[in-house]
Formats: structure tokens, sequence, C-alpha cells
């Protein structure tokens, strides 16, 4: 099954903790693996990141909400133990403990409220719920919207790409790769090298400065997919240029015979629109950056060596 959000894991992190031991964080995760049953893979599968795990991101946020409400506390770093606020919310709510149960504490209440209620903590029986969406943790919403903001900016880049002439095509094709880092500038580093006399070549970037080692390209602003025959084709031009690397990049998809074909030749990398966009962003090819903002986190380090 797919891991839960992590509210879901509330009452079984509490659970854990009933033995009234410090327990390290780590050492609960293969238990509440066990729990929901879930897969190596789904333990392992990423963030859009790829720099966490979802799985122990969803445990980290669960923890956290509950030590905002005193469920749990933390002895010292990277452990946990329950506390007489995470029994007794243990024994009110049997089955389910979300942020809905946890706001019926009111420190929890007042920490979802931003601390601005000045007023006397309501009791215990009569605090509200605070309404809350279950599904992401914080920090999968901030990289879903980061994600879903450069799907729609891939889109937008592939609309302009498409309208460049194919000399402007292969122009830009070679800036991209030297901004990937071969070679110093577009001026030393690469050339396009033109529609006409090219033998099947479209650029050339230098991977060294005196140009022995060189990539060539060929650069295709298609609707339809790449076939094999492209490829083939392609190779023949490295053969005739003695060549022994070349890059592919279109503007659509290559078909699954064009991609078998490549790998059987072994010396071809193939790029498609998606990826091709994916890369301009990446390396801030034809985009800007409007903002950043940074995210900030507690250094615990900082803190230990005081």
């Amino acid at each position: 099954m797919a891991v839960p959000d992590f509210q879901a894991f509330m009452r079984p992190f509490l659970l854990l903790l009933q033995d009234g031991q410090e327990h390290r964080i780590r050492d609960l995760y293969q238990p509440l693996a066990a729990h929901f049953s879930l897969t190596r893979e789904d333990v392992e599968e990423l963030l859009p990141s790829g720099r966490q795990a979802r799985f122990a991101n969803r445990i980290l946020w669960a923890k956290f909400h509950l030590s905002k409400a005193g469920a749990v506390s933390s002895p010292g770093r990277g452990t946990v133990a329950l506390t007489p606020q995470g029994r007794d919310l243990l024994e009110q709510f049997p089955t389910t403990i979300s942020m809905r149960e946890l706001s019926t504490v009111p420190q929890y209440a007042q920490f979802i409220a931003g601390g601005r209620t000045a007023q006397a903590p309501v009791p215990l029986q009569t605090a509200q719920p605070v309404a809350v969406e279950a599904a992401l943790s914080p920090d999968e919403q901030l990289e879903t919207l980061h994600a879903d903001l450069n799907a729609a900016l891939a889109s937008e880049l592939l609309e302009q790409v498409m309208q460049l002439s194919p000399t402007q095509f292969e122009v830009m094709v070679v800036r991209l790769l030297v901004a990937m880092g071969y070679g110093g500038s577009t001026r030393d580093a690469g050339e396009a090298l033109g529609r006409t006399g090219d033998n099947g070549i479209d650029g050339v970037v230098k991977q060294d400065p005196l140009g022995l080692d060189r990539v060539y390209l060929q650069a295709k602003r298609w609707q339809g997919s790449v076939g094999s025959p492209e490829i083939r084709n392609f190779a023949g031009s490295l053969s005739y240029h003695k060549a022994n690397k070349g890059v592919f990049i279109t503007t659509s998809d290559f078909s699954e015979n064009a991609r078998k074909t490549a790998e059987q030749i072994g010396s071809i990398i193939l790029v498609d629109g998606t990826q091709l966009s994916r890369l301009m962003i990446e390396y801030g090819v034809g985009v800007l950056t409007r903002a950043t903002y940074h995210v900030r986190r507690i250094d615990s380090e900082f803190f230990e060596e005081l």
C-alpha cells in the first residue's frame, strides 16, 4: 500500500511508546512500516526533491505535531518518550488520533491558531476541533507546489521552443549543453554547425579547452515521435565525423524502437521534450528566477555546542 498521510502515524506512534521507555525515533520506523504493511519500495520512496524518504518525513511530522500537543517529549537528541498527555489521548481516542483530535488539547489549539488567543485556555472537554487538511505534510505541500509550478513552466517553455526556427533551436541546444558544464562558454566550447554541409550533425560541444574531445549533437524541433531510422542515420553521421559521443535532442519524444536502437549503439544519449524542458529549468536556460524563499530549520548542533 502507499505510505499513509502523516496524521495516520500519530496513534501507532504513541502506541509504540506505551512501555514508558525512551526510544530512538529511527527505531520506530520498522515497526511502523510493519503496522501499515509497507514494502521496502514504499519505505524508500522519495519526496519530489529526492532528498528525503516520504515515509520518514511523515513520521517526523507526526512526531512534531504530537510534541506540540504535549503527547510526547524528547529526553535526548533523536529520542522520544510518551507523556501523561499522550496516555490520555490514547484512552480518549481509541481508534484514530489526528490533528482534529489533537486540537482538543488547549496548548495545541493555541499553537494551530498561531498563538493569537489571549484568553485563558479552553477546558479539554469543551475545546473545539480545528479544521485541518489530512493529506500532505508541510514539506510535501511546498514540494508539490514547486513541482506544479515547474510543470507549468516546462509546458510554457516547450511552446516557446517550438516557435524557434531550426537554426535558433540548434543554437539554444548548444547553449544548454554549455550551461550544463560542457566547456567554458558558448563561443569557446560550443557552436551550431548549421543546416547545410553538416553531414547530419547540428552542433558540436567541446569537452576540453583544446577541443580534443567533442560531443556531437542532433537537434530536431519535431511534433511527431523520432523513430529508429533517425537514430541510425545519426549514428552514421557520428562515424563519418569519427566521433564516439552523440546527443540526440528533440522537442517531441522517441519511439520505443528508437530507444532500443540507441541502447544497442551505446554511444548516443536521447533527450526528449520533457527532459529538455526540465534541463532548461534546472540550468537556467531561457528562464528567470522570479523569487527565492528560504525555509529555515533548527540547527541542533549549534545549540549542543553552546
